[in-house]
């Protein structure tokens, strides 16, 4: 799986020959952030804090907000891991301060231990200090209090010569089933498809900025076992994880929606790309790709706009109960087109009638008996969740 990479210098995304050249300026952060999010968690690299040079804490505070983040560069004390573990970062990436005590002391889970070798030999202080130690001895030593190692060959970052993969098969051997990112060098898909099936996640930076290997073409590499007609599986699902419909997808219409990032699948009928809502004006905004744990059928998150998904005019292909989701949508409509007359507008419109059924729901919720309490919560969603929506804050 690919996992791309945002390096941070001075406010700007950057990249940079094996950590010293700089080669070129990859525009915003949060625009990159926006492209990259769509292939799942993404890294974040403060460049400056791992330099000693400054920090760019307040930035990336706002990109883990956005997307998930595994967030890097310049951790070197507990304060600071946990700092960013509260702040919304998926993992924290270590590593001049990564020890087992150091590590052991945080979540095992949500820790990532970068381990950086040039030739094989550790280095550290951003990549400028060699430790005379082996990446083989200090892997080891690391993975019983690690979740997972990003595997940094130095010699090979940002020149885009590929990399040395029975060095990553190594490491993947010795990191005992903590998953391995490895990066440095990786330029192609065929060698994102290579390093999974290595058992290991590609970090890919400068191939990406410079146009070399398109995100699309990155996310499909590791698919397998097509279906007559080289086609693949897609469940579609709304941003609350339900299912609306089963589809199918080609390497090229994946690539179609990852750069459209629109719902764009392949039908089978008719044996072209079929871009959902065309004609119906039901689209979908594409919010994620997933490939299963088999690499033999995708997920796509969308946000669903107009009537639904199905064609019948419903929201999914399969009956489906009124849920929590309904309602945070049912009220955003009702906030954004008002019905007069209605409920929900009046509770809006005076303060005090909404402060008023918030404590009468809240009151009724506190004194109901267990088996109503179901109905009772769901009578205080209403009042709740109206409000958050009106001020912009989603629930």
């Amino acid at each position: 799986m690919i996992v791309p990479s945002i390096d941070i210098l001075g406010g700007r995304v950057v990249q940079l020959r094996r950590g010293k050249d700089f080669v070129l300026d990859g525009g915003d952060p949060v625009q990159r952030l926006e492209e990259f999010s769509i292939a799942g968690e993404v890294a974040v690299v403060d460049l400056d804090a791992a330099l000693g040079r400054g920090s760019n804490a307040e930035l990336i505070r706002d990109l883990v907000r956005r997307a998930p983040c595994r967030v890097g560069g310049g951790i070197r004390d507990l304060d600071s891991a946990r700092r960013w573990l509260d702040a919304g970062a998926t993992h924290v990436m270590i590593g001049t301060a990564a020890t087992p005590e150091f590590c052991g002391a945080l979540p095992r889970e949500r820790v990532i231990a970068a381990v950086d070798a040039e030739r094989g030999e550790v280095v550290v202080d951003g990549w400028r200090a060699r430790t005379g130690v082996s990446v083989l001895d200090r892997v080891p030593a690391l993975a019983p209090v690690v979740g997972g190692f990003l595997f940094t060959q130095v010699e090979k970052e940002g020149a885009m010569g590929g990399f040395d993969a029975a060095a990553v098969a190594a490491v993947v051997h010795a990191a005992s089933g903590a998953r391995v990112t490895a990066a440095g060098g990786i330029t192609t898909a065929s060698e994102v498809a290579e390093l999974d099936r290595l058992g290991a996640d590609a970090q890919v930076g400068m191939a990406l900025y410079t146009g070399g290997l398109s995100l699309g073409d990155a996310i499909a590499a590791p698919l397998t076992k097509s279906l007559p007609g080289d086609v693949w599986p897609t469940v579609v699902c709304d941003e609350a994880g339900r299912t609306l419909g089963l589809v199918w997808s080609t390497r090229a219409s994946l690539a179609r929606a990852v750069a459209e990032r629109r719902g764009i699948y392949w039908s089978r009928s008719r044996q072209s790309i079929w871009e959902k809502g065309a004609t119906s004006g039901n689209t979908q905004q594409l919010l994620r790709v997933d490939l299963d744990c088999d690499r033999d059928a995708l997920r796509f998150t969308v946000r669903q706009l107009g009537a639904g998904f199905c064609h019948l005019g419903r929201r999914s292909c399969w009956p489906a109960d009124f849920d929590l989701a309904d309602l945070e949508r049912t009220l955003a409509d009702r906030i954004a087109r008002p019905v007069a007359g209605s409920g929900t507008a009046q509770l809006l419109a005076e303060p005090g009638l909404l402060e008023a059924k918030l404590r009468e729901e809240a009151d009724e919720l506190s004194r109901a008996a267990w088996h109503s309490w179901r109905w009772r919560a769901g009578a205080e969603r209403w009042p709740t969740s109206g409000p958050s929506w009106h001020a912009g804050i989603v629930p």
